[in-house]
């Protein structure tokens, strides 16, 4: 049986029982994995602990995962141990001395950015996860959602809605209300350059599977969502790392890019980063937008965290009029994640091609929610709800930056949004993997860098790290570190 006593954390010998059981044909090719929840049970571990394991197994190429039927031993699994390392170089990586990173890298078993958006819908505990990337859901309760959808689903409008596609570009009402509610941030662009979407993410995979070919070089912002790190390389695209600063992107690094590599795209975030929370400013924003004109890239702005910023703050598209910029945001983080609506707002020169990759994977979307949503941002009812959260958010802010630095830990940027990013002085992926036993999920740095190097840092959702109880457990695992 799996111990808690052991040095090794439950992940850790759960995928290494079953490596060794797949290497010694006790689990012979073709063979099936018990199910997360039978897994779990015979283990008597959380779901999550399951999931990590079987993640691991994925990246040793012992198992595959197979659509709608679970994971299966792989026909020609590699005999040797998966657990490597991630490419430091002889300096280490980081900034950390050689011998330390070397150690780090000697003992992690690295997370990836699958295992955590798995976390959104396997939770390893019902304690509040620092982790997460989404609010909990009862900061998002409110009473003018399902107004909306019983407005949109009387007998009439439920027919109209449903017996038929929607319009390709997205329901007109809500592009209507889109338009308008971006002229707020001083972002012009009229209902025909906005395409609705499954969500901001399916908005930036519109743009990269428009724009870009498997190869093309990728500037991206480091430290960066690590979501956008792994579907990027799962398109085949070579990604530029970009370090982000306070008041932008490092300019002299994406200079050099741009003279070796003539990248197609920069995707960047400029109002609250995730994980920093920096803030575009300026004057590094107009040298951005000069450095995109001389070497002929376009610049995707993410805008997910809109909801949460003033309207004044400094964006991309607004400086640029939507000329080499496609602006990106939607309503998951601060609204409805379920009802998975984004948006993109283009040139008018690209619109068509865009719209046309939508077609190509989703043929239209779901027009009910789409005229809710247009129906919450036209009533106000939107923008209320948003200066609630902002006004929560601000106390939960100051709560855990308390709790964080009175247990040790320094914030590598000025607290801001929704997100901290914060030295913990340890592996944050040996520490992640420790903690997931203790039933609390962390989001270590190294996922938020394209070639995953050791770190010590880690992001904290400020809206779940309020809780003393988890910062007592952290304190007591990161000593045992």
């Amino acid at each position: 049986m799996l111990t808690r006593t052991s040095t090794q954390s439950l992940t850790g010998q759960l995928a290494d029982r079953l490596a060794e059981r797949i290497r010694t044909r006790l689990l012979p090719p073709g063979a099936r994995l018990p199910s997360v929840r039978e897994c779990a049970r015979q283990q008597g571990v959380s779901p999550y602990t399951v999931v990590a394991a079987y993640d691991q197994l994925l990246a040793q190429g012992l198992v595959e995962a197979r659509r709608q039927r679970g994971f299966y031993v792989r026909d020609s699994a590699p005999v040797q141990d998966g657990r490597q390392g991630n490419g430091a170089d002889a300096n280490g990586a980081s900034g950390m001395p050689a011998a330390i990173a070397v150690q780090m890298m000697a003992s992690r078993v690295p997370a990836d950015a699958s295992s955590l958006i798995r976390s959104m819908f396997h939770r390893p505990s019902d304690k509040p996860q620092p982790g997460m990337g989404v609010f909990p859901p009862d900061w998002m309760a409110s009473t003018f959602m399902p107004t909306a959808v019983r407005r949109m689903t009387n007998t009439a409008a439920l027919q109209e809605l449903s017996l038929q596609y929607g319009e390709p570009a997205g329901d007109m009402s809500l592009r209507r209300s889109l338009s308008q509610k971006l002229v707020g941030i001083n972002v012009p662009a009229s209902p025909d350059q906005i395409v609705t979407t499954v969500g901001a993410t399916h908005a930036l995979d519109i743009v990269s599977r428009t724009l870009l070919r498997a190869g093309d070089p990728v500037m991206v912002e480091e430290p960066g969502w690590a979501l956008e790190f792994a579907r990027l390389e799962a398109l085949g695209m070579r990604i530029l790392p970009v370090p982000r600063r306070a008041d932008g992107p490092d300019l002299e690094v994406m200079a050099q890019y741009c003279k070796l590599h003539s990248p197609k795209l920069f995707v960047s975030v400029s109002v609250l980063h995730n994980p920093t929370g920096y803030s575009l400013t300026p004057g590094s924003a107009h040298r951005v937008l000069k450095l995109a004109n001389e070497h002929d890239f376009h610049i995707v702005e993410d805008d997910t965290y809109s909801h949460l910023a003033p309207e004044h703050a400094t964006r991309l598209s607004a400086l640029d009029g939507l000329q080499r910029t496609i602006y990106v945001s939607g309503f998951a983080k601060i609204l409805a994640p379920n009802w998975r609506i984004g948006f993109l707002a283009a040139p008018p020169a690209l619109k068509e091609r865009l719209l046309e990759t939508k077609l190509l994977a989703t043929l239209t979307s779901p027009t009910l929610f789409e005229r809710a949503l247009s129906w919450c941002i036209d009533q106000g009812q939107l923008r209320r709800h948003s200066e609630r959260v902002r006004i929560r958010l601000d106390g939960a802010r100051g709560r855990a930056v308390k709790l964080a630095m009175a247990h040790g830990c320094t914030f590598a940027s000025e607290p801001a949004g929704l997100f901290g990013w914060v030295d913990t002085g340890v592996d944050t992926d040996a520490l992640t993997q420790r903690m997931l036993d203790q039933g609390y999920l962390l989001a270590p740095g190294s996922l938020f860098h394209a070639r995953r190097p050791p770190s010590t840092m880690m992001r904290i959702n400020f809206a779940t790290s309020q809780d003393a109880a988890f910062w007592k457990v952290f304190s007591k695992v990161r000593s045992e570190l």
